[in-house]
């Protein structure tokens, strides 16, 4: 898996209560709602770069290694 940077983002408080809201109604983290957010935005105004790693699958792993397509 590739690197992953990490940065300090400083938010009002309200703003980050309703985002971490919003995140828990889609169960995702706040982080993962963050990028999600992000990656959304740079995409509708065409600025996703095309190397951009794909975002983070969501929910546990598989024990057995495979993905959540695959057959059985």
């Amino acid at each position: 898996m590739a690197s992953r940077k990490s940065f300090l983002l400083r938010l009002d408080p309200a703003v980050h209560d309703a985002l971490a809201r919003w995140a828990g109604d889609e169960l995702r983290s706040t982080n993962a709602q963050v990028e999600f957010l992000l990656r959304k935005a740079l995409a509708e105004a065409g600025r996703l770069p095309e190397d951009a790693g794909k975002p983070a699958r969501r929910g546990r792993p598989r024990k057995d290694g495979g993905t959540a397509g695959d057959a059985d």
